[in-house]
């Protein structure tokens, strides 16, 4: 079923008081098993990348295996509903990125589960975007490709790594923004789409750092903004949009673990700070800024109340591009 923005941000406020009020006594000393760690997308990507680095140290810390499984499908939904039917005991989590409770409701008339089945736990980590150009584009800065864009409305066109995705709704916030007519065309993945950047099919796209820094240093592309409310610490010579053009603008991928509804408030703190401790390690912020990754970590209750703001940044996308829930 489709949910409001607003309701789903009341879901969320709800699910921020029922950690606060707290819940019944974990039993015995967790975890005594294996963990399980859902990702709703395919091996190789970032959220898995982000799942494998974390799961093993805290295998380390917690001397007991931690398994990434991945559910790929309906954008994160497919994984996001084992988790929402799994016992809430802390065994089985899900690596995610926002759009499971802040885009999916939007586009999904029929989803398997709901806001409220789904636990926040902790952030581990963020990616910003880039805007990157064509070498062969004549602008330098994000100011001169707005002035361009609005010299020749509709003749300019980006590409995406598919309609929903957070390069594509990165740009349509911004393009609605700014005022500007550019075209979209959606690629299946940025495996896709930066090569049709790179090869000059298409003169600009928002991607992650690590898909297009060999690019930029070939000079075959330029990094002109990113989609981050703050500068990347691997790449602070570019500047934010948030900065340039549009205040509060931030659309960087997060990725953040939740637990099933229901599960105990002393487990689901204990990996919060388990969590937010290997995030903070010199070694796993080393992997993550390889990966174009800032490391994160905080409370439950952080996590949930950056949702509630993710909630509200990503439906005004969904709306800006156009979309109709399906």
């Amino acid at each position: 079923m489709k949910k409001s923005i607003p309701g789903l941000v009341a879901t969320l406020c709800a699910l921020v008081c029922a950690l606060t009020v707290g819940s019944a006594l974990a039993q015995g000393r967790y975890p005594d098993k294996p963990v399980k760690v859902l990702v709703g997308y395919a091996p190789g990507g970032w959220p898995d990348a982000i799942a494998r680095v974390v799961g093993q140290k805290l295998a380390e810390i917690w001397g007991q295996p931690v398994v990434v499984d991945n559910r790929p499908g309906a954008n994160g939904s497919l994984a996001a509903d084992l988790l929402a039917k799994a016992a809430p005991d802390g065994y089985t989590l899900l690596l995610a990125d926002s759009t499971v409770l802040a885009v999916n409701p939007l586009i999904y008339l029929k989803l398997p589960y709901s806001a409220k089945d789904l636990l926040p736990v902790v952030l581990a980590a963020t990616a910003p975007m880039f805007l990157a150009v064509h070498k062969s584009l004549p602008v330098n800065s994000l100011q001169e490709l707005i002035a361009m864009a609005k010299a020749q409305p509709g003749k300019l066109n980006y590409g995406s790594s598919g309609i929903g995705s957070p390069h594509h709704l990165s740009m349509e916030s911004m393009i609605s923004a700014l005022g500007l007519d550019i075209t979209h065309v959606p690629y299946k993945g940025s495996g896709q789409s930066v090569p049709a950047l790179v090869g000059g099919q298409v003169p600009m796209l928002f991607a992650a750092y690590p898909s297009l820094a060999s690019h930029v240093k070939a000079g075959t592309v330029k990094l002109i903004a990113s989609n981050a409310i703050k500068r990347a610490t691997f790449a602070p010579e570019v500047p934010t949009i948030a900065e340039l053009a549009i205040p509060n603008y931030n659309f960087a991928v997060s990725g953040g673990i939740f637990a099933p509804a229901g599960t105990p408030r002393e487990v689901v703190n204990k990996i919060a700070a388990d969590i937010s401790r290997v995030v903070r390690m010199p070694d796993v912020m080393e992997k993550f800024t390889g990966m174009g990754t800032e490391s994160a970590g905080g409370s439950p209750e952080d996590y949930a109340a950056l949702l509630k703001g993710d909630v509200e940044n990503w439906g005004r996308a969904v709306k800006a591009a156009g979309m109709k829930p399906e």
